[in-house]
């Protein structure tokens, strides 16, 4: 019953994206057709039929825009099944601008936790969803500064497989890595407590033993920020992480799709919400996303840390867990889910329109 459903669901959805041909879609609206298990999707594991729909949902708004599109099939080996492989794509749109050179702004549609009860929302619904929005209103102008690549990755939460096959991919196609001038990573832009921009970590990834191309420039990141800072303002506009063990200010590691795109040399900035502020289970290290109580056993708000580290279970986290569910997370924070999805595609708008107004290198 639930496959048949989920099938009558995605048939409306891809019939209700090319009858309103004309009608744009805001970012709320693109979240709640993804992650909505009643009127949506809802929990989309690599491999499954509903990471499938949300593949040819995602291709459909992208030819809904009127944007060039791309599907490259992958698959990936299921190592507790011999012989057998677990299929997944990425869809790939393009925004030609007056320069060869390309601009990527990537998210994984994926989702992990649904035995747990994540419908995805935050992880990474959030980072789709704006990436459908920005490309919505980038499609519309009549010409950009640099091309602009949107994928949407699958198979995110098992390996960063799609990211990985699709970096192998342009690597055999010879001048294509080298016309990627940047790329954005889109993952949990939504639901933490604060909205940061970081770049690849100082210390290069493994990169699969040949970290010999890897960049950790922090131009892009640094452009991502200038963005924010004049879109936004100083007050609410994206921060840089301070420093904590293993971590210098700013940087990330390879726990999302920007990793191969380092490894290949190319700059990149990373978006995400979290809260470096809490002493999490591991210490400062941004894996405790919020402060708020309902996200916690008992959250001790003097020493920002649980009231007893010994007992406690959720840890403010709302990644790969049952509070990965939109209604819940707007219950919990009102308008702060929404006003962060759009103060990203703000932001993201105004750099992909002017982005040699930020870009300094």
């Amino acid at each position: 019953m639930r496959n048949k459903l989920s099938n009558a669901i995605c048939a409306t959805l891809l019939m209700a994206s090319f009858s309103t041909a004309a009608q744009s879609k805001d970012v709320l609206t693109f979240l709640r057709d993804v992650v909505s298990p009643e009127t949506g999707i809802g929990a989309r594991e690599a491999g499954t039929e509903q990471e499938q729909q949300t593949a040819d949902y995602v291709k459909a708004q992208f030819t809904r825009m009127g944007l060039d599109v791309e599907v490259h099939d992958f698959k990936h080996p299921i190592l507790k099944e011999k012989d057998k492989f677990l299929l997944s794509r990425n869809i790939i749109a393009e925004k030609k601008g007056k320069s060869e050179k390309v601009l990527v702004l990537g998210a994984h549609f994926d989702s992990t936790g649904s035995k747990r009860g994540s419908h995805g929302a935050m992880d990474n619904g959030a980072g789709l969803s704006v990436l459908l929005a920005v490309a919505e209103q980038l499609s519309k102008l009549d010409s950009l500064p640099y091309t602009v690549r949107f994928v949407a990755f699958g198979a995110e939460e098992i390996g960063k497989v799609g990211s990985r096959q699709y970096l192998t991919m342009l690597n055999d196609k010879p001048g294509e890595i080298e016309r990627l001038k940047g790329m954005i990573n889109l993952d949990t832009v939504a639901g933490g407590d604060k909205l940061y921009v970081h770049s690849a970590h100082t210390t290069p990834y493994k990169c699969g033993g040949d970290n010999s191309r890897y960049s950790s420039e922090t131009w892009m990141r640094q452009a991502v920020l200038s963005a924010s800072q004049k879109t936004l303002g100083m007050e609410q506009a994206h921060q840089i992480h301070p420093p904590f063990p293993g971590y210098p200010e700013g940087v990330t590691g390879e726990w999302s799709d920007h990793e191969p795109f380092a490894c290949y040399g190319v700059p990149i900035a990373y978006i995400e919400t979290t809260n470096f502020a809490i002493n999490g289970k591991h210490g400062f290290d941004g894996y405790s996303q919020s402060t708020d109580p309902g996200l916690w056993d008992c959250f001790d708000k003097e020493n920002v840390t649980a009231c007893d580290r010994e007992k406690e279970k959720k840890w403010g986290m709302i990644w790969h867990s049952g509070s990965d569910q939109l209604e819940l997370l707007m219950g919990l924070f009102g308008d702060r889910v929404t006003d962060q999805l759009n103060a990203n595609v703000k932001v993201l708008v105004s750099f992909f329109s002017e982005p040699d107004k930020f870009i300094k290198q």
